[in-house]
């Protein structure tokens, strides 16, 4: 095929068609990223516990919904099977030990089991739009668009009031300069088992929304998460720090950590309306992540390059 005949066969309203759906998933993933931030930038800590925490939220979603829980109910069960699974990767890290990216490894390996017991050893389950009612449907792109929307400006709105509460504030020292908070008399211990289990809380909750936008509940669902995550993270400091600058405060951080999510699964229904070969889908992200990991440190190179240029010709 011909350069003139490949651009020839791509349909600008197709991609106009698809965008909706990727801002719908984009704010999943986005609300996910933003239990990612949490452990990456407020702890840092590199917590790979949530590509089984968030299959470990659609599974219970799915099957509470499937007994006849309402679909809000059963969120909430998701999120506390969430910050459960953030809990044992706490006390494995600072009770007995275990570096926390081992824990969170451990953890994420044993919830593969776990989720296949919880799902009754089904590698998959359904739940019908049709028969269940759901918070947001992949049949309703708009109203998808407008719940995720409005349960990300309500987590953004806690997380900023938490965060800048006594425990809050605790949490974020902890991990900005932990010899000090101890010396400060904070449980730095404490602090991270809070940390990592609200954590991943949040993914889990994230995992049960996704399932119902989807319809179904996987056992790899979950399978990358922390790299979609981070690349949400990364891309809303990115364009943070390009929009705003220097004003942008922490309420502004974590509503761009959303629209990251956004924004990479924007990207994603671009490569596929570019008819790029899906199996490649990883490797793009990864490449995505390190470019925007990138940026923040180039940047800082050409303006010490500038600076040094400056101090000579002075």
């Amino acid at each position: 095929m011909t350069v003139t005949a490949y651009f020839a066969s791509l349909s600008l309203l197709k991609l106009l068609k698809n965008m909706p759906g990727g801002v719908s998933q984009g704010l999943i993933w986005g609300i996910m990223a933003l239990g990612i931030y949490i452990t990456f930038r407020l702890l840092d800590v590199a917590d790979l516990t949530v590509d089984g925490s968030f299959t470990t939220g659609g599974a219970v979603t799915v099957m509470l919904i499937l007994a006849g829980w309402p679909a809000w109910a059963a969120l909430l069960v998701a999120m506390l099977a969430g910050l459960l699974a953030g809990l044992v990767t706490g006390l494995l890290h600072t009770r007995l030990g275990i570096p926390a990216i081992l824990a969170g490894i451990l953890t994420q390996f044993s919830l593969y089991s776990v989720n296949l017991h919880i799902m009754g050893m089904a590698a998959n389950k359904a739940v019908s739009v049709d028969k269940y009612h759901l918070l947001l449907s992949s049949r309703n792109i708009p109203a998808a668009i407008f719940t995720g929307a409005l349960i990300a400006l309500v987590l953004v709105s806690v997380f900023y009031w938490y965060f800048g509460t006594e425990q809050g504030s605790a949490i974020r020292a902890t991990g900005s300069n932990p010899a000090m908070s101890r010396a400060l008399g904070i449980n730095i211990d404490n602090m991270k088992l809070l940390g990592l289990s609200l954590s991943n809380g949040i993914v889990a909750f994230s995992g049960g929304l996704l399932s119902q936008y989807q319809g179904f509940a996987d056992i790899n669902m979950g399978r990358g998460a922390i790299v979609i995550g981070l690349a949400a993270v990364i891309i809303g400091e990115v364009l943070g720090g390009a929009i705003v600058g220097k004003r942008l405060n922490f309420y502004g951080t974590l509503s761009f950590t959303v629209l990251g999510g956004v924004v990479y699964y924007l990207v994603i229904v671009i490569v596929l309306w570019l008819k790029l070969n899906s199996n490649d889908l990883k490797l793009f992200t990864a490449v995505v992540v390190a470019l925007f990991l990138a940026v923040p440190y180039l940047r800082g190179q050409q303006k010490s390059s500038f600076a040094r240029l400056k101090r000579k010709g002075g």
